[in-house]
């Protein structure tokens, strides 16, 4: 189905999925970046470009606390940040070529459909991340005169810092598991087909729910990816952002029965 605005209508019959598929996936994934490198290096380069502004804004205010909620919260939002990547690779799937103005129109379609209350609600849940990751520092770490990490290491191996590092690791995690139930199939389910978004987003939680360990799995292979990317001055993410993009949409494709 090329980009004529019709979609087949309801939620895909969806097989169980298998690490063989996910690593299948990423297989394709990567084949994909390869041939069509472009489009993931712009979506990556804005991510990149985001990244530098906010490290730069948190340092200026000696703030840069919120650069670790931001290296953390990343991951709640890096499906949005790929969805160029998953209409090249169902572009590619229908044997099409892809071109920059066919992915634009798709994505620019889309404003008046069911994608974007699902990607407002991952940036509400962004947004409250970093309202509950304040609210957690606060309380353990409030009256202490740290204002910037990178001179004040020590301070997260007192007790209280590590109460909080531990209090901020499980509710960050329950944040990341729900935020990746709900988009890991809902997402290009949504691209792909005329549902609405709480029918995506209910299969896409129940495969999760009902397939825990194959897709843990998966949550944790992006997760721990993504963060690593961005160690070296987030110059990671040009590369794995677009590659696990890629990888994302050919999961869900894999398990699509047609």
């Amino acid at each position: 189905m090329g980009y004529s605005g019709i979609r087949e209508h309801g939620a895909p019959k969806l097989t169980p999925p298998t690490l063989t598929l996910l690593r299948a996936a990423l297989a394709a994934g990567w084949d994909d970046f390869r041939a069509a490198p472009a489009f993931g290096l712009i979506a990556a380069g804005l991510s990149l470009a985001a990244g530098w502004g906010m490290s730069l804004l948190t340092m200026w205010a000696g703030h840069t606390f919120w650069l670790v909620l931001g290296v953390f919260g990343f991951p709640l939002v890096a499906p949005f940040a790929a969805l160029g990547t998953y209409e090249v690779s169902r572009l590619r799937g229908l044997g099409e070529i892809p071109t920059v103005r066919r992915v634009a129109q798709v994505l620019w379609a889309e404003r008046g459909r069911q994608l974007p209350p699902l990607c407002a609600l991952m940036m509400f849940m962004l947004l409250f991340w970093f309202f509950l990751g304040h609210m957690i520092f606060a309380l353990f770490l409030g009256l202490k005169p740290m204002t910037n990490i990178m001179s004040s290491l020590d301070v997260f191996l007192s007790a209280n810092g590590l109460m909080m590092l531990v209090l901020g690791s499980v509710v960050g995690g329950a944040f990341a598991l729900l935020l990746y139930a709900i988009c890991v199939i809902g997402l290009p389910m949504l691209l792909d087909r005329e549902v609405d978004y709480v029918t995506a987003l209910i299969t896409s939680v129940g495969i999760v729910a009902a397939n825990p360990l194959v897709m843990l799995g998966w949550a944790v292979l992006i997760a721990a990816t993504l963060i690593l990317a961005m160690v070296p001055a987030f110059l990671g993410l040009l590369i794995v952002l677009p590659w696990l993009g890629h990888a994302s949409w050919h999961v869900y494709a894999m398990m699509r029965v047609d």
